[in-house]
Order: structure tokens, then C-alpha cells, then sequence
């Protein structure tokens, strides 16, 4: 059971997980996964469920016959998506970024900026808070 919603765990293929975040795009799964790799940590990814919204979005084709409800968006396949994890259940992100535990490659500490892929380098010399 999670202490809050920051600190939440789940079964990835298999793998008992805490979750470093959901619904993240393949790129943003690609990233957390070579930073969080070379912090030791060991990462599991699995695709994510279709978001509730995505259903709604594109119902299941009705059967033959049936009343026909609506076609709109029912092309387009919803988006792919991914759920990030580590075997490491003590690890939380919020604890992680702000007690500046993590390390990019070459040494400086992991900022918030840094984590949500604002900013290419870490600029671990400006404080978070002014």
C-alpha cells in the first residue's frame, strides 16, 4: 500500500515496482531508464493501460446491426505509452530530487529542471528555492 500518492507501487511484468511515473511517452521512458540505470537502480518498464479518457475517446465498434454510437476517433489507435519502475521499494522521485540524491553522468546532482527534461544540463549550483 503506498504512504501517499508519491510513493506508489505496483506489479510490473512480473516485478514487485515502486513507480518513478505513468503514461510517459517511449523517449521520456527511454531517458528516466539511462538516468536511473546509472544511479544503480534497477528499472522495469511495461506499457501502460489505456487511459480511462482514451477509451472514452475510442469505443469498441459496435456489432453488426447494432446502434451505431460513435465513430469519431475510432481510427486513430490510442497513444502508447508506458509505466516506469524500480526493483528499489524504498525509492521515492520526490525524496530522490529534493535530497539531490540522484547524479547525472557526468556528476551533477539531478534538479527538478533536469528530471522533467527542461533544461539538457543540470545546473545543480542554483538553489531550488530563491
Amino acid at each position: 500500500m503506498a504512504i501517499n500518492k508519491n510513493h506508489e507501487f505496483e506489479e510490473l511484468n512480473g516485478i514487485k515496482c515502486s513507480i518513478v511515473e505513468k503514461n510517459v511517452s517511449k523517449e521520456r521512458a527511454a531517458f528516466l531508464k539511462e538516468l536511473l540505470e546509472h544511479n544503480k537502480f534497477e528499472v522495469v518498464i511495461a506499457p501502460s493501460p489505456p487511459s480511462k479518457a482514451a477509451v472514452a475517446a475510442n469505443p469498441v465498434a459496435p456489432a453488426e446491426g447494432g446502434p451505431q454510437t460513435s465513430t469519431v476517433g475510432s481510427d486513430t489507435p490510442p497513444p502508447e505509452t508506458f509505466t516506469v519502475g524500480v526493483t528499489n521499494l524504498a525509492f521515492n522521485t520526490v525524496n530522490a530530487l529534493f535530497g539531490r540524491l540522484l547524479r547525472t553522468k557526468d556528476g551533477h546532482i539531478v534538479t527538478v529542471a533536469y528530471w522533467q527534461q527542461k533544461e539538457a544540463i543540470s545546473n545543480d549550483n542554483v538553489p531550488y528555492f530563491q
